[in-house]
């Protein structure tokens, strides 16, 4: 998987925090420049262990299914991606909040540690399965992690002021985007195992 492939996964992984980034700005009276960097360096900084986190514990048993590594990269990075759809689809469809925020768009959104820091592990646990997948198909997991980190803050950063000039009409399209990509990634990975 080259630069680009991470590229675009990085982008995928990183819009369950821009929708809550979003949903962020929604609350926002005014938008301040100041919370949306620390909303982004929270969501960045989570985004970016968590992949490393899951290449250590499955770097432990890799070569252990590496006759199988293709499929459980497929498996995962599609259960992620299908969870993002249904999340951005059939929840919109209900009325339900879909960003991920626990019900946190009523409200002015806190940054406050023992408020943020859930929500930032709960938006990166798709990394942590994206990082397993990871050291199945032998990628470099450092270039990997920081790349998601930086582009999760700089959309998470951005999420805040969209969010507080255009409201959440943006969420659902960008976590439905963010499910497409990875599941597009799953098949590549089967596809390259296959064919190449």
């Amino acid at each position: 998987m080259g630069l680009f492939a991470v590229f675009i996964l990085a982008a995928a992984l990183s819009m369950d925090a821009f929708a809550v980034a979003v949903c962020a700005g929604v609350t926002m009276k005014k938008f301040a420049l100041k919370k949306a960097l620390v909303i982004g360096l929270y969501f960045g900084l989570f985004q970016a262990l968590m992949p490393l986190i899951g290449y250590l514990v499955a770097a432990q048993f890799a070569n252990a299914i590496s006759a199988i590594d293709h499929w459980v990269a497929f498996v995962l990075l599609g259960f992620i991606g299908g969870k993002m759809v249904y999340g951005a689809v059939w929840k919109a469809d209900e009325g339900e909040c879909t960003c991920g925020c626990g019900g946190a768009c009523v409200g002015e959104f806190s940054v406050r540690p023992s408020y943020i820091v859930p929500l930032a592990f709960a938006t990166s646990i798709d990394a942590l399965a994206a990082g397993v997948s990871f050291a199945l198909v032998d990628i470099h997991i450092a270039p990997a992690a920081m790349l998601i980190g930086v582009i999760t803050f700089s959309l998470s950063t951005i999420g805040v002021k969209i969010g507080s000039v255009f409201g959440a009409k943006f969420k659902t399209k960008a976590e439905l985007a963010g499910g497409v990509v990875l599941i597009l990634m799953g098949l590549w990975i089967l596809f390259d195992h296959f064919v190449m």
